[in-house]
């Protein structure tokens, strides 16, 4: 068996092909970005639109809260039934899918959790939600 008269050397990474790399992403952003900047300064005009509904999806659903005492509150502000129809409306007009979460009191009264719900169907919700909590089993 033969015996290793030499050491090996320890094997060294080789960082030329990263640092190519690294330059070459420094070049293409940095011509990039020279780009954009004369696109800016081109003299056309841009086509305008008389619609100025929203591009952005819907936002999270809008909650109402319908207090022991008959207080309406949406999104946490204070409102009346037909404010509350006449807001629902007008963010369901940006938004055609707008949804609503409606928060009743479990001590309250359902008659004013039935009116805030005929309000959202007045306003043209269609996506409607009511927020209970789950009681864990009795055993």
């Amino acid at each position: 068996m033969p015996l290793k008269t030499h050491l090996d050397e320890q094997p060294t990474p080789n960082l030329t092909p990263m640092i190519d790399i690294v330059f070459l992403l420094i070049i293409f952003f940095m011509v990039g970005t020279k780009f954009t900047e004369l696109e800016r300064k081109i003299g056309l005009q841009v086509p305008e639109v008389a619609d100025r509904g929203a591009l952005t999806p819907a936002p999270e659903k809008r909650v109402v809260s319908v207090y022991r005492d008959g207080a309406v509150t949406l999104d946490r502000a204070p409102v009346t039934l037909p404010e509350l129809t006449a807001r629902l409306a007008a963010a369901r007009g940006e938004y055609a899918d707008l949804g609503v979460l409606i928060r009743g009191d479990g001590q309250g009264t359902f008659q004013r959790v039935a009116e805030v719900l005929n309000a959202c169907r007045q306003a043209g919700v269609s996506e409607l939600g009511i927020s209970v909590r789950l009681v864990p089993p009795r055993r």
